[in-house]
């Protein structure tokens, strides 16, 4: 077969939400009909479905554990803080406007 049907381009042109004209179904009977075959050419790929690949290197590496530490207290940072306002920090600007 080396058209699709009208009522095929049709149904495509609905999942699609496009029209198409008298003159594009012609057209699109045979164009769809190749794209269709051409995909199916990728099933022929020896090995396509045999491994997923997810990354073209063997990755060995291991994330570090997570290791609980104790936290600094806000009011201990806020020593060393020339200019606050509750819990805010104030900083020089860094940008001229």
């Amino acid at each position: 077969m080396d058209k699709l049907s009208k009522e095929e381009v049709l149904h495509v042109a609905d999942l699609a939400r496009i029209y198409v004209s008298d003159e594009e179904i012609e057209n699109y009977k045979i164009e769809l009909k190749q794209l269709l075959s051409d995909v199916e050419k990728i099933k022929d790929v020896k090995g396509y479905d045999d491994e997923i690949l997810i990354s073209p290197t063997d990755s060995f590496l291991t994330p570090r554990e997570d290791v609980e530490k104790d936290t600094v207290e806000f009011n201990d940072i806020k020593k060393n803080i020339p200019n606050t306002f509750g819990n805010f920090v104030e900083v020089p600007v860094m940008i001229n406007e």
